[in-house]
Parts: structure tokens; C-alpha cells; sequence
């Protein structure tokens, strides 16, 4: 886990669906590095975190991404006190 800032917020991610069982967690609270500022960058940077990370966002056709509850792409921008939720692709039937 990265060390907090103490001015910041923590960044909150929620994982779901796949995620959730190749991460091993549902969320959890973080603190990136000062230069991750959008979604792609926050989704490089956690695929270096460890191979469940890495499993989980090695398919970019498979991750969606919501901020604050949005659906959003890889260039949207992220910053402190964000929820991140990652999902899979949506099917309708």
C-alpha cells in the first residue's frame, strides 16, 4: 500500500466482477504517485502493482471505468478524494 500524503484525500477504488476476484478485494483506499492524473495512467500504474493487478487490467477491452459514479475513457482525469470503479464489460440479453 503507497504511504499517504497527510494533506490529501485517499483516492477510493471499488472493484467488482473479475476484478474483485483477481485483485482479492472489493476496495480499498489509496494514494497514487503526484503524476498519475487520468485513468490510464491510474490503470498503468496499478497493473504494476502485482500479478492479480496485473491479470485483472491486462485486457484493456475488458476494463470500464466510472469516476465519482460516471462512466468515463482512459484520458478522463483522476486526483484525490475520486471513487474509482472498475468493471467489466456490460451484456444485454
Amino acid at each position: 500500500m503507497a504511504l499517504r500524503r497527510p494533506y490529501l484525500q485517499p483516492m477510493k477504488l471499488l472493484y467488482f466482477a473479475l476484478f474483485r476476484a483477481r485483485i482479492g478485494r472489493g476496495e480499498e483506499e489509496i494514494d497514487p504517485p503526484a503524476g498519475i492524473r487520468t485513468v490510464g495512467a491510474l490503470v498503468d500504474w496499478l497493473a504494476e502493482r502485482g500479478p492479480g493487478y496485473r491479470a485483472a487490467l491486462a485486457d484493456p477491452r475488458l476494463v470500464k471505468v466510472a469516476v465519482n459514479q460516471e462512466y468515463v475513457d482512459r484520458d478522463h482525469p483522476v486526483g484525490p478524494r475520486d471513487e474509482v470503479a472498475f468493471f467489466p464489460p456490460v451484456t444485454g440479453g
